[in-house]
């Protein structure tokens, strides 16, 4: 049995604001840019909220 915690689509659901969230952007093109960021005021943010990503995540997952 697998501990991962499964992948969330933002597309149903985003996560929690202020929280520092798994991030990755998953199409057909493959996996990538994983990284943790927090999401507010409608932009993704490092977790530090020195700077936000230039780019949308696809998926979340709580940090294991």
């Amino acid at each position: 049995m697998s501990n991962e915690i499964k992948w969330t689509p933002i597309k149903e659901q985003l996560p929690p604001e202020h929280v520092v969230v798994e991030t990755k952007i998953d199409n057909e093109e493959g996996a990538r840019n994983i990284q943790p960021l927090q999401y507010h005021n409608n932009l993704w943010w490092f977790s530090d909220d020195s700077m936000y990503v230039y780019y949308r995540p696809t998926h979340w997952r709580a940090k294991q």
